[in-house]
């Protein structure tokens, strides 16, 4: 606590609130002292006017006992006078006595006046005022004549006692005045001597130490890093001066170091650049087409020029077994590359790397690794890296870089490889993505191509074979007409083979080239209506954003196969297909034909099932409209996430 009390003492705020504080109480005493003495004056003032009056009174009191001694005179009104002017001296003397602070009005506390006036008292209530009485109260003539002379000069010497007293209290009011006119000037005196020992104190306090604060700055902006503030308090202008200091040797520790600075700086940009750029061509690199060979080679050639290793190799890992297969190498020894073809997980520096996720540098010639034998470092080399190739936590495989001399990486270049492995990573996976969606592609085409040729050509080649066993009964039974029968149905069966081979080929020859999804229906129903001789129509409506070529090629894969079924198995002279674009794509191919019952079919049959999969394939719905004698109709439809087009 007392350690707090004398930290708070030493704020400048304390300081300039302690000297205002007793700036202040001293002006307070002054000015108290001068009102209590103009106070004292007041009173005493009012006291001599009121001693004053009672002389008055005393004169007018002996006037009146003469005017009695006439003739002639009404003395009951002149004694009635007598009584009043005694009556107002009584209460005269008694205000005297007692003061009147609302006036004011007292007697001075002065033990002389004090003396006077109960003096004054005693002669008035024992000689003054008796012998008053007994005057009025005489009935001789004579003797009261006698009394009044007599009385007239015990008035003057009793005025003359108020006199003495008046002049006691004036000499008491002269000297307060004097008083009071020393309060004055003091209290000017202190108001100069005040007012200078607050300039000077907020000279000292405030005026120098902010002087002192701005030429320290006006030097550190001329350069002149080496000044330093006196520190001569413990105040906030202390912990300016402090600071101040610290920031100065700051500046002049920076101002001479700033040269290294910058070249450290502009090396670790340039190295940073390096690195940035680095990463920038191989993800370039790693996003051209390409196989997986060329992709890896172009990607060690590229970190062995930039990191001058003296040789390198990519290694993949078998999910399967685990191995770690050498798959390209540059600048290796044969001998080297024989030995380091095959690796397991647990085995040598790659091995180690592939299990346990993390980046290994190797300085053999710094005895790192004294106690193994590693093929690297037989073949002559002083250090190795081994970075993993990852792809989510997985790791794909490795990759090494050699160096005939002692090579240590920095941080930032390990993370460079690190990240470089995961690029690597990204687009290794990303290559066998895209052969397993190419081999999905074609298994799935192949599986429709499978159902298309099981549904129409293998059913007619069944037909065949049967029709030429019937041939082959009929030439045995020498039956020409059932045999003309057969040839007949053979014939009629091998023609509709052959068109559902033609029809297979152009539906799977169709491509997209330049042209629209309109166009390309267009072409294809004008070739359906010249190979078949039914009459087709088209319409289009609305707008919206155009379809991807994948799922346009499955659309009209789609629409081929409905008017290869309105061929085979619906008899119809006429067929009609609406497309309606917006935020839902929407297909329908319309016959007149005889129609079927769609609860009575089953899924497999004619290539309803090939449609529905296709449809499910690009996110799409069939629905089949159709009542026997009323012609058919199949609806795809397709919704469109994007918004529709304007």
């Amino acid at each position: 606590m007392t350690r707090a009390l004398i930290l708070a003492m030493q704020k400048l705020g304390t300081k300039l609130v302690l000297i205002v504080t007793g700036y202040l109480l001293v002006a307070m005493i002054a000015i108290g002292l001068t009102l209590l003495a103009s106070w004292d004056l007041e009173g005493g003032a009012a006291a001599v006017n009121q001693a004053g009056s009672q002389r008055m009174r005393i004169y007018h009191i002996a006037m009146l006992m003469s005017q009695a001694q006439l003739p002639d005179v009404a003395h009951e009104r002149i004694y009635a006078d007598v009584n009043r002017e005694v009556a107002a001296f009584d209460a005269s003397m008694a205000a005297l006595r007692a003061g009147d602070p609302a006036r004011p009005m007292f007697l001075p506390r002065d033990a002389a006046i004090q003396r006077q006036f109960a003096d004054l008292q005693k002669r008035w209530s024992q000689d003054m005022k008796p012998a008053l009485a007994a005057l009025i109260a005489s009935p001789d003539p004579h003797a009261r004549d006698a009394g009044v002379v007599a009385y007239r000069e015990a008035s003057e010497e009793f005025v003359a006692s108020v006199d003495r007293m008046v002049y006691a209290i004036e000499q008491e009011i002269s000297s307060k005045i004097a008083l009071l006119r020393f309060l004055q000037l003091g209290l000017m005196a202190l108001s100069l001597a005040g007012t200078v020992s607050l300039i000077y104190l907020m000279f000292l306090l405030v005026v120098r130490p902010l002087n002192r604060l701005e030429e320290g700055m006006c030097n550190m902006q001329d350069g002149k890093f080496d000044t330093r503030l006196p520190i001569e308090s413990r105040d906030e202008f202390g912990s300016l001066a402090v600071g101040f200091n610290g920031m100065a040797a700051h500046l002049q520790d920076l101002y001479h170091t700033l040269e290294d600075k910058v070249a450290q700086k502009t090396q670790s940009l340039e190295v940073q650049n390096r690195e940035l750029s680095t990463l920038y061509e191989v993800a370039a690199l790693l996003n051209h087409p390409g196989t997986l060979e060329d992709m890896c080679r172009d990607f060690l050639r590229k970190l062995m020029a930039t990191l001058k290793a003296d040789g390198g190799a990519v290694r993949l890992t078998e999910e399967r077994t685990g191995k770690i297969h050498l798959y390209i190498h540059e600048k290796l020894a044969p001998a080297f590359v024989s030995q380091e073809a095959c690796l397991d997980r647990d085995e040598c520096l790659c091995g180690h790397t592939a299990q346990q996720r993390a980046s290994v540098v190797r300085l053999f010639a710094a005895g790192e690794v004294p106690q193994a034998d590693y093929n690297c470092r037989k073949a002559g080399y002083e250090s190795v890296s081994v970075f993993a190739i990852q792809f989510k936590n997985q790791v794909l495989g490795i990759f090494n870089l050699y160096f005939r001399q002692a090579r240590e990486f920095s941080e930032s270049e390990r993370l460079m490889l690190e990240s470089l492995g995961q690029h690597l990573g990204v687009a290794i996976e990303n290559q066998r993505l895209v052969a397993r969606e190419k081999e999905m592609a074609v298994s799935e085409e192949r599986n429709l191509l499978a159902q298309e040729l099981h549904d129409s050509i293998a059913q007619s080649l069944a037909f065949l074979n049967l029709q030429a066993q019937m041939l082959e009964d009929a030439l045995a039974k020498n039956d020409l007409a059932e045999a003309r029968g057969g040839v007949s149905q053979m014939r009629e069966g091998i023609q509709e083979s052959y068109d559902d081979v033609r029809e297979l080929l152009v539906h799977f020859r169709t491509r997209f080239g330049e042209s629209d999804l309109e166009t390309a229906i267009r072409a294809l129903l004008g070739r359906f209506e010249a190979d078949t001789g039914i009459a087709t129509t088209f319409k289009q409506s609305g707008t919206g954003v155009p379809l991807s070529p994948e799922i346009q090629i499955q659309a009209l894969h789609i629409i081929q196969e409905c008017l290869s079924n309105a061929r085979k198995h619906s008899s119809a002279v006429r067929v009609s297909v609406e497309l309606e674009c917006g935020s839902v794509y929407t297909f329908r191919v319309s016959d007149d034909g005889r129609g079927f019952d769609p609860g009575a079919r089953t899924d497999g049959h004619v290539g309803l099932a090939i449609m529905r999969e296709r449809a499910h394939r690009i996110g799409g719905q069939i629905a089949v409209a159709s009542r026997p004698g009323d012609g058919t109709c199949i609806t795809l439809r397709l919704p469109i996430l994007q918004e529709v087009a304007a």
